[in-house]
């Protein structure tokens, strides 16, 4: 009986991985950042680092574009969303709209910039007595034409709010799957944005995270449409089998998506990150931090932006940080604020 492999493609995984519409990038930070200082930012020593410019990783860490404070200090966008997933340490967050969070350790954010939105993300180190490890993911989402100029939307998951599905073997091992967005095996977490590509129940989104103790299992149920494109990205661990299929290096996995899908870990706790969906399928022409449909869109969203700065800059820095005392917590364009 001959053996039909579920992998499609699969490429080599480096800082930025590649994705498939609609999705337009995804990248994994993961900085083990050392003890901080006074004014949150690294106790140790800029030197050799290109300040403003520093994604080279020296000493496992980086600033970013943070001069102080590592991060991304204010910047706009148009015509996409961002995923944040927060895995371990702390964001802050600020925008034009006026809304600003901490979040971090299993929360989620989801940024609609529609018509246009600056924010800042800056990673502050609170711990001054030991190290400050960020690690994350930020997945940028295309919105379809109709609706790339919608309003600004800003949205807080919660890591208390993010289902988790949990598969245990006869002997313990467990399989973790935390489902950002998208139903998948009988967990559904909080709607996305309203004008979101996931918000239509048709476009078969998903967005999860996947940790398998080695020697657990579990199985992802096919996909919902014929043209669902799926892709397992395998980060961290030794060894895993997909379908038949034995993946020892890590790499991004395009998946059959018409089949049911079993994943086992073989050598170490293996990691992966899923995402899913049925493309848009319209014309993609991004410059910077503007993703619309045409040459001359773009150069409508720069001129708009040279001419409104989407709104302004109520902070009074580049890349506001919150203090050293708040906790978690979201203030929303309308001053209200929640917390986890």
């Amino acid at each position: 009986m001959q053996v039909v492999s579920l992998i499609v493609q699969s490429v080599p995984l480096g800082f930025q991985w590649p994705t498939i519409d609609p999705f337009l990038f995804c990248v994994h930070h993961d900085d083990a950042y050392p003890k901080g200082n006074d004014a949150m930012g690294p106790a140790a020593s800029l030197a050799g680092r290109d300040i403003g410019q520093d994604f080279a990783g020296i000493d496992g860490w980086r600033m970013y574009h943070g001069d102080v404070v590592p991060g991304f200090p204010q910047h706009p966008h148009r015509g996409f969303e961002t995923v944040t997933i927060a895995r371990r340490g702390l964001i802050d967050h600020s925008d034009s709209l006026g809304a600003a969070a901490r979040f971090g350790r299993g929360d989620v954010q989801w940024l609609t910039a529609g018509g246009g939105i600056v924010h800042s993300e800056m990673f502050p180190l609170l711990e001054r007595d030991q190290g400050n490890p960020v690690e994350l993911f930020q997945i940028w989402l295309n919105l379809p034409a109709e609706d790339k100029m919608a309003e600004p939307h800003f949205s807080m998951l919660w890591a208390d709010r993010v289902p988790r599905v949990t598969r245990t073997t006869e002997d313990g091992k467990t399989a973790e799957i935390t489902v950002v967005a998208g139903s998948l095996l009988g967990a559904a977490p909080p709607s996305p944005p309203p004008r979101s590509w996931a918000s239509r129940p048709d476009s078969d989104v998903a967005i999860a995270c996947l940790k398998l103790q080695e020697g657990a299992f579990c199985t992802l149920p096919a996909a919902r449409s014929d043209e669902t494109i799926r892709t397992l990205y395998f980060f961290a661990g030794g060894a895993i089998r997909v379908g038949d299929d034995l993946v020892a290096t890590h790499a991004g996995l395009v998946v059959r998506s018409d089949e049911p899908l079993r994943l086992e870990a073989l050598e170490g706790d293996c990691e992966l990150l899923l995402l899913q969906a049925r493309p848009i399928g319209e014309p993609v022409v991004q410059h910077g931090p503007f993703v619309m449909n045409s040459r001359g869109e773009i150069e409508r969203a720069m001129s708009d932006y040279r001419r409104t700065r989407f709104g302004g800059w109520p902070w009074p820095s580049d890349g506001p940080v919150h203090g050293r005392e708040p906790g978690r917590f979201a203030r929303r364009p309308d001053g209200s604020i929640e917390r986890p």
